[in-house]
């Protein structure tokens, strides 16, 4: 039903609210088809600044149901499984990586997707305005995913300047990382076409020679930066380019744009797929990625792993999720979108998964060595292995351009949620600071994208490979886990898990299933908390398999950022807790953790509509003074 335009007054009053003073309709259609007016519509007039940028209803929405699923999509089927899922799943042992990452996913991954679908399409808000509203007590875990989303925002768009770099190399008539013919290729380096040729001992393939030798000119460690790429440097910003132009009108351009960087990648990774399964080899990869090794189970690093891999693919505890969805309308079916992204999500881990690791049985069968020994991992595993496979097919500089636009692609995707996250948190946090100091929209994401550049800076040099992974190691991996779990203790305990079922069956009808009720209140934070102690327990520094360890200061640097990203939880715990209402600290404490927004009303069921109209019919119309009055007969 939609509203009459309906001439309204706004008029100031004494105790700071605003009165609106509309014509009131007298037919039973017009009484039943009044809504209330949203703040931005152009037949209000705001007095009340403040209760204007509260309102969540002038935010703007998808165009349709297509651009959010896609957005979800591109999200969770970025970097996140391309990129991501293979490089940890190879670091931790292939098949052992998948056990607890499905585990986690059943009790961890799908419930706590559809929760904060649901949370962010209820309140309409970005992660910090949807917990400060749910529970304000626990308004920080929503900040400290927000801190999150910022540190992943100054590293994630390295891939994508990776890719940028790529792409241009790709057009060339002969692949550069084809043979060891090249200015950058080391005596280590081992032509694999040539089979009559002796493998020297710890040999390294042109697809590793040239990420090391030509793309990073990598240094010894993080003890040594170097200087600065200065190639890497101009593809980096040319990523925050491409990035600023996709969201500088917030949801209206990014999500125009997600119709062409969400589907094309599909097309091109099942191409590839189907060759990577014909090279020699490809079987030992697919044996090493799904036959487990189950003493591995007992390294702490590979469920810390699994579970951040789930928090990551699918976007959750970081805010991009509750951002997409609080750009959804209230009716919008909930339950569909939850099973069809993690459907979709899994599927599309799986087949870059089989190409992935058949690639790498290839390079492990022409190298001669084992399977876990083929290659370093790095986060440059997929530039070695997907870079080896596009020179192994007829055409090679054809299927490579497309390739790495598609990684660009895909890594644009998560990318645009990351900031957007960071923009819209911001938007909602400080929205009367906004509209007098940064004046528009495109400022605001004009400022993101210059900070994060800037503080990207450093991955440039020759040692930022290494800075590379210790943040994502400390930043996302260790504080992933934890924001995870406040964020479900807040929203099914604090909140209330019985509440929320009821505010989803409002929205959208739906009825939430037991199994999410009780993953909500006991699976999800019991593994969360078992995951989370077991990495205490059986901690170790950041080390890397060639046998190079992060010297103490660097580790001591990571467990600073990853305490800058959850002190914010206590923090504002403690001053909630202070600014509360209440004569002691335990009224202050009870009065913290109640919930600041209103329960949607039921929907109007088809009989309380007829009794409406009945009792509208004997309804007449009085005019005094030019007001429109009402007197019932």
């Amino acid at each position: 039903m939609s509203a009459p335009s309906t001439p309204l007054v706004g008029m100031g009053c004494s105790d700071g609210k605003r009165l609106v003073i509309r014509r009131v309709g007298t037919s039973p259609s017009e009484l039943l088809n009044i809504v209330p007016q949203n703040e931005g519509s152009p037949d209000s007039l705001s007095m009340n600044e403040e209760e204007d940028d509260d309102d969540p209803g002038s935010r703007g929405s998808w165009d349709n149901k297509l651009q959010f699923i896609l957005a979800c999509v591109g999200c969770s089927v970025g970097l996140g499984s391309l990129w991501r899922f293979p490089y940890l799943a190879y670091t931790s042992g292939g098949g052992s990586f998948l056990v607890p990452y499905y585990l986690i996913r059943l009790i961890c991954g799908i419930p706590l997707l559809y929760m904060e679908l649901a949370i962010g399409q209820f309140t309409r808000r970005g992660p910090i305005g949807t917990f400060s509203k749910l529970c304000p007590l626990f308004k920080g875990a929503g900040l400290a995913s927000v801190v999150v989303a910022f540190f992943m925002s100054t590293y994630y768009n390295m891939i994508i300047a990776y890719a940028i770099f790529y792409f241009f190399s790709a057009f060339r008539s002969k692949l550069p990382w084809e043979d060891c013919s090249n200015r950058w290729n080391t005596k280590l380096c081992w032509p694999t076409h040539h089979a009559n040729m002796t493998k020297p001992a710890h040999s390294e393939s042109p697809a590793e020679e040239f990420f090391i030798g030509k793309l990073l000119k990598q240094s010894h460690g993080i003890e040594e930066l170097g200087s600065v790429r200065w190639e890497l440097a101009a593809c980096l910003l040319f990523a925050w380019i491409i990035v600023y132009f996709a969201l500088w009108k917030s949801v209206r351009s990014s999500g125009r744009v997600l119709y062409f960087t969400a589907t094309l990648p599909f097309i091109l990774v099942l191409a590839f797929l189907g060759r990577s399964l014909t090279l020699e080899g490809a079987d030992v990869g697919l044996d090493f990625l799904f036959k487990p090794s189950w003493h591995l189970l007992k390294d702490s690093k590979v469920w810390i792993y699994a579970a951040a891999q789930n928090f990551n693919s699918i976007g959750i505890a970081y805010g991009g999720v509750i951002t997409f969805a609080s750009y959804n309308t209230e009716k919008n079916k909930i339950l569909p979108d939850t099973l069809l992204i993690s459907a979709i999500n899994d599927i599309a881990c799986m087949i870059i998964a089989v190409f992935s690791f058949a690639t790498i049985g290839n390079i492990s069968t022409e190298h001669q060595t084992s399977i876990d020994k083929a290659i370093s991992d790095s986060p440059g595993l997929v530039f070695v292995v997907y870079s080896t496979a596009m020179s192994k097919m007829p055409f090679s500089s054809f299927w490579a351009v497309l390739f790495f636009f598609m990684l660009l692609c895909l890594g644009l995707n998560t990318q645009f949620a990351i900031v957007e996250v960071v923009v819209t948190s911001i938007q909602d946090g400080f929205p009367n600071w906004i509209k007098k100091k940064v004046l528009c929209h495109e400022l605001l994401v004009f400022a993101v994208c210059c900070v994060s550049f800037i503080l990207g800076f450093p991955l440039v040099t020759q040692g930022g490979i290494f800075f590379f992974q210790l943040i994502d190691h400390y930043a996302v991996c260790n504080s992933i886990v934890y924001i995870a779990f406040f964020e479900v203790i807040a929203v099914s305990w604090f909140y209330g898990a019985g509440r929320l079922a009821t505010n989803i069956e409002r929205m959208s009808g739906e009825k939430t299933n037991f199994y999410f009720k009780f993953c909500w209140v006991f699976g999800a934070p019991t593994l969360i908390f078992f995951v989370w102690l077991f990495g205490i327990l059986d901690y170790t520094g950041l080390s890397l398999d060639n046998g190079y360890h992060f010297p103490t200061w660097a580790n001591v640097a990571g467990w600073c950022i990853t305490a800058a990203c959850l002190l914010c939880i206590p923090i504002i715990l403690v001053y909630v807790t202070m600014l509360a209402e209440g004569k002691n600290f335990f009224k202050k404490l009870c009065n913290a953790m109640k919930p600041r927004i209103e329960d949607i009303p039921p929907p109007i069921k088809e009989t309380e509509i007829k009794e409406m109209k009945t009792l509208m019919k004997p309804i007449i119309r009085v005019k005094s003074n030019s007001l429109d009055h009402i007197v019932i007969k």
